[in-house]
């Protein structure tokens, strides 16, 4: 089955309906009624979709699912994600009309398929509205169109940019009326239909819907919303995740209705739709401050339901026994109203009870997010599978434990859940038309290649580790010397400058010692391409492989990375993740994804091998970087979350390190700032990475600054310089 469904369980209000006559954009005073009915119980649907840009047919065939789920399941009305016809992702091509078009036709197919018979349906679109583009809700019923919802706030910060390609709808309690395409009033007999915010009148109850940011905002429409009376409240998301993000969304759903009651559900895209973002589901249902229903948050399937039986009497109830909410509501601002001719009641099955909320620890967010962001882009590129340079260290042993999650996942998908799109999809990938896979490490052999790329700075400790988590995984392993690389190059520069460069342990300058590392790093990412293009033609197969890099967000921000090696990739599933989180993650997965020999590279010293091993000197990242991964994490989020320039760090960190001199801290934010800026250059080509940390350094589109700086940072270091001399003087004076 392409989808799956989630029932939970659960009470609901006193009805107040409001009935008005429009008139174009003209709205009457609007007269209440209040009906009292036996069965005010209604059975109501949201959903996660695994929807893709611009990919207009598939996005269809997921919207056409859930809707058919839902109404198997005996609900009356339905949401989805938001702008779930194209694609929340499609960025720039938000600008193109072809994508209106399109998207214009997908409504159409749905509007004649029958799907929307009986059942209100809540679908996201960007609509072009007088020559505006703007991100709509679009309400059907019975293949016709009952109004559209244009969104008020757009999100703009982060890795959203909806102010470049729509505008907010700034005439909140006018209500417009939007002319049809000539295609769509064909179908649905309409020239024009309602346009703005509005709540819809039922026979039996009122619905409305708010749009993704417009929950997260201060000035809620949920809350003049339900004010005026609306019980039912959708919200199709566009929201990608980020570690420990969830509870701030989960904590705004529930506060939504817990202070003005109601029923409000909440859908959302989830799956790689095409960039760095995995959305990541997790739709609900809250019914006045309790989740009676809750979805996957990571998931290989790209239809899931989650739906819910709600008692309207109960919202009516616990609404009408607060004395001040009725003040506030008597005296709210009056919301356009649109009468519909049809009932959500009627439903016979119990009301759902209140369910638990399940949120994941961040060790299980790393391990699910980057595994099923990555077997999205797997089945999406064509691609045969994955390749790896496997060292043996953390970061490498970290991307090598989520291809081993994302083929758990999946085998689990296909073995115990019996979902044959998933099947579909990786016969597709190894290109083999009868395959199942037995287990996890039988589609591992297939799909995962790995190569330990050693040379004399290798130790033997990090060979066998790598070997040994390959064969935990099922990997296809190699191990394999490239020294005979590495001394042909080095042979090449001496025959073209008569001078052969040395490690500094052997007596070599800084430049000559960074040369020679980075040869290595160089060439290995050159034999990773070789290998990624040629091991499935070596092992009789098809198809090309994914080359994945493993450098983590820690050391972006510092530039600890040779520009054009191994950390240059097709995708990085770790790249959005700092050195502290992946620690807590390789212990979690030694013991519950059963890779045990993850247990001993946690304890080992983090090396990049890249210097002779003597007696004396082992090759440290934290001594090469100059700082500790902790303080790294500590710096990233004052100069991003915080928004901390080199004086204000200063003044921030003196405080917060109080067992250090004020000249210490002012020579450690020096230089991080001026590593951070020497490398800012290298974000530029970096691989692509999955987002998870809210202090990225990706130069992409979440974290916009320049590339070139003045490293000498001569007015914030001079001030920094001053500041440290007037605190030691007036300590002095004390």
């Amino acid at each position: 089955s392409r989808g799956t469904s989630r029932t939970s369980q659960k009470p609901s209000s006193t009805r107040q309906e409001r009935k008005l006559s429009m008139s174009g954009s003209e709205v009457k005073k609007p007269t209440l009624e209040v009906k009292s009915e036996l069965n005010d119980i209604v059975k109501v649907a949201t959903c996660n979709l695994n929807q893709w840009a611009l990919s207009f047919d598939i996005n269809l065939q997921n919207i056409m699912e859930s809707i058919r789920i839902a109404k198997k399941m005996g609900c009356r009305f339905r949401t989805g994600p938001e702008l779930e016809v194209p694609g929340y992702g499609c960025q720039d091509h938000f600008l193109e009309i072809d994508t209106f078009l399109h998207s214009w036709e997908s409504l159409g197919k749905i509007l004649t398929s029958g799907y929307t018979e009986n059942i209100l349906v809540d679908i996201g679109m960007p609509v072009l509205h007088k020559n505006v583009r703007y991100n709509c809700r679009v309400f059907c019923l019975n293949g016709k169109i009952v109004a559209i919802r244009p969104k008020i706030f757009l999100a703009d910060d982060g890795n959203y940019r909806e102010t470049r390609w729509f505008t907010p709808w700034t005439r909140h309690f006018t209500v417009e009326q939007h002319v049809l395409p000539v295609s769509i009033s064909k179908i649905t007999g309409q020239r024009s239909v309602p346009f703005g915010v509005v709540i819809l009148a039922l026979d039996d109850c009122t619905v409305t819907c708010e749009t993704c940011e417009e929950l997260f905002t201060p000035n809620s429409p949920h809350i003049l919303l339900g004010l005026n009376g609306a019980e039912i409240i959708a919200n199709g998301s566009g929201s990608h995740h980020q570690l420990r993000k969830l509870n701030t969304r989960l904590d705004l759903i529930t506060s939504a209705t817990s202070k003005c009651g109601g029923c409000y559900l909440y859908a959302n895209q989830q799956g790689c739709d095409g960039d760095r973002l995995y959305y990541d589901g997790c739709a609900m249902i809250s019914l006045n401050g309790s989740t009676v229903a809750q979805g996957t948050q990571f998931s290989v399937k790209d239809v899931e339901v989650v739906t819910a039986v709600v008692d309207l009497g109960d919202i009516r109830s616990y609404r009408a026994s607060t004395a001040s909410r009725g003040r506030q509501a008597a005296a709210a601002k009056s919301v356009p109203i649109v009468d519909v001719k049809f009932s959500l009641t009627g439903c016979t099955e119990e009301p759902t009870s209140e369910t638990k909320l399940n949120i994941l620890k961040p060790e299980e967010e790393i391990a699910y997010g980057p595994a099923c962001w990555m077997w999205d882009y797997l089945r999406r590129s064509g691609g045969g599978g994955f390749f790896l340079p496997l060292s043996g260290g953390a970061d490498s042993s970290s991307t090598a434990a989520l291809v081993g999650s994302m083929c758990q996942l999946v085998v689990k998908a296909i073995l115990e859940d019996k979902d044959d799109a998933v099947l579909k999809d990786v016969r597709r990938v190894v290109r083999e038309e009868k395959y199942i896979p037995k287990n996890s490490q039988d589609l591992a052999s297939r799909v995962f290649h790995t190569c330990y790329m050693g040379t004399k700075n290798s130790s033997k400790e990090t060979r066998d580790r790598a070997k040994q988590l390959a064969k935990e995984i099922g990997a296809y392993h190699l191990d394999i010397s490239i020294d005979i690389v590495v001394d042909s190059l080095v042979t090449l520069f001496t025959q073209i400058t008569g001078k052969t460069p040395k490690f500094k342990i052997h007596g070599g300058t800084n430049a000559e010692n960074l040369a020679l590392q980075n040869i290595q790093a160089r060439l290995r990412m050159v034999l990773s391409y070789l290998l990624a293009q040629l091991l499935p033609w070596v092992r009789g197969r098809q198809g090309f492989l994914l080359v994945l890099g493993s450098a983590n967000v820690d050391e972006a921000l510092r530039g600890y990375m040779t520009k054009y090696d191994c950390s240059s990739a097709d995708l990085n599933p770790i790249g959005g993740i700092c050195k502290n989180d992946l620690k807590r993650f390789l212990i979690w997965a030694s013991k519950n994804l059963g890779y045990p020999s993850l247990a001993s590279v946690v304890n080992a010293t983090p090396t990049a091998e890249l210097e002779p091993i003597t007696k004396g000197y082992v090759q440290s990242d934290e001594v090469d970087m100059g700082m500790s991964y902790e303080e790294l994490g500590i710096y990233g989020k004052l100069r991003k979350v915080i928004r901390c320039g080199p004086v204000s760090m200063f003044e921030k960190l003196r405080h917060i390190w109080k067992h250090l001199p004020i000249t210490t801290v002012a020579d450690k934010v020096r230089k991080f700032f001026f590593y951070y800026s020497i490398n800012r250059h290298k974000m530029t080509v970096i691989t692509p990475s999955y987002h998870a940390e809210n202090y990225s350094p990706d130069d992409n589109r979440y974290d916009l600054r320049q590339f070139l700086y003045d490293a000498s940072w001569k007015r914030q270091f001079d001030t920094i310089k001053r500041r440290v001399k007037e605190l030691s003087e007036r300590k002095s004076a004390l």
